[in-house]
């Protein structure tokens, strides 16, 4: 395996990466505006046709780095598999598919495809039978296609594994050894990987062929991220509560995930926060999966400004202004607490992480600054006193959901005009997130005019059809 980690010299912009006009012109709409370390490193490879394995943490821009190669060789003559992106989590699915899409806004005609729990098989088999170009899938449902041929992948080539190691912790190498075994063995074979575990060393020397292992220095995506501003409070034994409840009410703040370890906890937590009047809800393995969409759509919405939750609930959680991340608990593993306040400070904004230890947790503190490679500042939450009021602990905004979505033809737009047209006469102003998934949206609105927003729906239609509208709870 050829190694590039090299900081080499000064960072070329998109324009020295061969991508094409279309392409370029689409990154220009949505402010790309210079790539990432992992982005600059792998892309020229990719273009090239070269096996990757891309090791790089949390908000470091790898699903642009491999989306971009995998766009510009789609033929959209004809709707056969071409590229296939395996993710951990239906969640990340989601977040990657919605990134590919936007990243595509100029190949008309383009078909991605989701293949995950939690939708029905049946409306995926019919999807399928009308031909897609690129599907993003978790290992599961993606073998379960393939054992029964509604998954043509004669065509495929190119496979990515997003998030390999994750997968890998998750049990998912049987399921990933037969996929492989069900592609064309000509194919461009790429792993995007926070750590380096010798799993992944071992599925890449029997699934690749030369491959390049990239890796972006801890300095080099320090230097390419926005500040995150760390802090530990220091909280005596059974106390963490207390000190959660007094650092939300210090803080000014929008939106913020408070991790926990364990499921009961996070459900607790989300419990009392409700009981003293905060907007908070759990996220964990428990839920089922419309719960779990309604409670990441009212999140991103910032119809709830707290979301409590555990690792694996919250992977693939992409949420822009994000102003806190709190552990709660602090990680197993020191990577963990990387990933986790990585979702914090991105676009160019300060992020803010706190973590809550109690005086037996050293042992774990330092293994993070020695990943780090620094160390963290130490506040005595005793005497930190307020400077200023909190911010009002309910949300402003309220999410609806409508029964239709991107297989209906909806477009944001068609919802923004239903409620601003003439029916529904709304503001602007007062319209917040749209999200259209396959057979649903959701459209945040203000609190203020929910009821009017319901009923504009409901007398009105959306594209010449009536849909269900109704409030998420």
């Amino acid at each position: 395996m050829t190694t590039d980690n090299a900081p080499g010299p000064a960072a070329p912009g998109f324009n020295d990466l061969n991508l094409s006009s279309e392409m370029l012109a689409v990154l220009q709409e949505l402010g790309y505006s210079q790539p990432t370390p992992i982005q600059s490193k792998s892309i020229p490879l990719l273009l090239a046709g070269r096996d990757v394995v891309g090791q790089a943490q949390t908000g470091s821009g790898k699903t642009v780095a491999f989306s971009l190669p995998i766009l510009e060789k789609i033929r959209i003559e004809g709707r056969q598999l071409q590229a296939m992106i395996l993710c951990p989590t239906r969640e990340l699915c989601t977040q990657v598919a919605r990134e590919v899409r936007k990243l595509g806004r100029r190949l008309p005609g383009l078909q991605v495809m989701i293949l995950s729990g939690g939708q029905p098989a049946r409306s995926q088999l019919s999807a399928l039978e009308k031909g897609v170009h690129i599907v993003v899938g978790t290992p599961g449902r993606v073998l379960d296609h393939l054992k029964r041929g509604s998954l043509n992948a004669r065509r495929l080539r190119c496979i990515v594994l997003d998030e390999a190691d994750r997968m890998l912790d998750m049990g998912f190498e049987e399921d990933m050894e037969q996929i492989f075994a069900a592609l064309p063995k000509v194919r461009q074979t790429v792993f995007f990987s926070a750590t380096y575990p010798q799993t992944i060393a071992a599925m890449s020397k029997a699934r690749q062929t030369e491959p390049v292992r990239i890796t972006v220095s801890k300095d080099a995506q320090a230097a390419a991220a926005p500040e995150v501003k760390q802090e530990l409070y220091e909280v005596p034994a059974g106390r963490k509560w207390q000190a959660l409840q007094s650092l939300l009410n210090r803080e000014v703040v929008s939106s913020a995930i408070v991790f926990c370890n364990q499921k009961v906890t996070t459900a607790e937590i989300a419990q009392n926060l409700q009981d003293a009047g905060v907007s908070a809800d759990a996220l964990h393995g428990d839920l089922l999966q419309p719960e779990r969409d309604r409670v990441l759509a009212k999140f991103r919405n910032q119809s709830i400004r707290v979301l409590v939750a555990t690792d694996v609930a919250a992977r693939g959680i992409d949420v822009a202004d994000l102003d806190l991340v709190c552990n709660f608990d602090l990680p197993v593993k020191p990577e963990t607490y990387v990933h986790r306040i990585g979702r914090t400070g991105r676009a160019g904004k300060k992020g803010h992480a706190v973590s809550l230890v109690n005086p037996n947790e050293n042992h774990k503190i330092e293994a993070i600054e020695a990943l780090i490679g620094r160390t963290i500042d130490r506040v005595k939450l005793a005497n930190k006193e307020p400077s200023r009021p909190a911010a009002p602990a309910q949300a402003s905004m309220v999410t609806l959901y409508i029964s239709g979505g991107r297989k209906a033809k909806m477009r944001p737009g068609d919802i923004l005009g239903a409620l601003t047209g003439e029916s529904g006469g709304l503001s602007g102003s007062t319209i917040g997130k749209i999200e259209i998934h396959d057979y649903f949206s959701y459209v945040a609105v203000d609190k203020k005019v929910a009821e009017q927003a319901i009923n504009s729906l409901r007398l009105g239609s959306i594209k010449g059809r009536k849909f269900g509208v109704e409030l998420v709870r």
